[in-house]
């Protein structure tokens, strides 16, 4: 294979590089399938170890819109969720384009502590265990939609609001499970569509997208398959320590 493709479909020609994205990708995928989100939280905390958070951002569009389009489609409870919760998907999807749109002007040091903060607001609400409860209104959920898509359309992650919303809400797994594959499936196709326009999503980031693709779903399926086989508290618990972990870390280097 000619040694300019390789660079235009590779990520990055440093094999160690290379290597730690793989496995990134890899666990991501292991942490979508198992939980149902938290792929772009994981991803981001490790790729922009090595990459600029725009770059990572961008490598991640085709691995959301797709694991999120199995998990959806594959859930029992699909048009129980589409009822419930359009309004909620119709906020995210427009405050997510739009949002989007203006990412390659958004400083870097506070899209890297944004990140950050949005880790460590989903681990703490696990860890601590604060479940308010709320009901299903329309005010509520163009509320959280907004936030959701704000926040994914600067960094990619969508899904702290989206899940202390549905948390609060009191679903049992399997439609927890659905809802979230919903609402971020309808902000993945915007978020991309953003992107490109914003000149932050190119053809040649799309290829090396594709390459990343292919090892967040089989670790998406060896997640899946985990997900019937662990307990989830004590896999929640160990995962959401180490977000926080990873969170504070990114909050520390975009301040410094």
């Amino acid at each position: 294979m000619d040694v300019n493709l390789l660079e235009y479909i590779f990520p990055s020609n440093n094999l160690s590089v290379l290597a730690f994205m793989l496995v990134t990708f890899f666990l991501s995928g292991i942490v979508k399938g198992f939980l149902g989100i938290g792929l772009p939280a994981a991803a981001m905390a490790l790729l922009t170890l090595v990459l600029e958070p725009t770059h990572a951002i961008a490598l991640l569009v085709l691995p959301i819109l797709f694991t999120n389009l199995f998990q959806f489609f594959r859930s029992k409870h699909r048009i129980e969720s589409f009822q419930k919760y359009w309004p909620m998907g119709i906020t995210i999807l427009i405050s997510i384009f739009v949002t989007s749109l203006f990412m390659s002007l958004y400083p870097k040091e506070l899209l890297t502590i944004s990140i950050g903060i949005a880790m460590v607001i989903y681990a703490l609400n696990g860890l601590v265990g604060l479940k308010l409860k709320i009901n299903g209104g329309n005010a509520l959920q163009f509320f959280f939609g907004m936030i959701s898509g704000i926040l994914g359309g600067l960094s990619s992650i969508w899904s702290p609001p989206v899940a202390m919303y549905l948390i609060a809400r009191g679903l049992d797994k399997e439609r927890f499970i659905s809802a979230s594959g919903f609402l971020f499936l309808v902000g993945a196709a915007p978020f991309a569509i953003g992107l490109y326009i914003g000149e932050v999503l190119t053809l040649q980031i799309i290829a090396q997208s594709i390459f990343g693709l292919l090892f967040v779903l089989l670790g998406f399926y060896f997640g899946e398959s985990l997900r019937k086989r662990v307990t989830q508290n004590w896999f929640e618990k160990a995962l959401l320590t180490a977000f926080c972990i990873m969170g504070v870390r990114l909050i520390g280097v975009g301040l410094f």
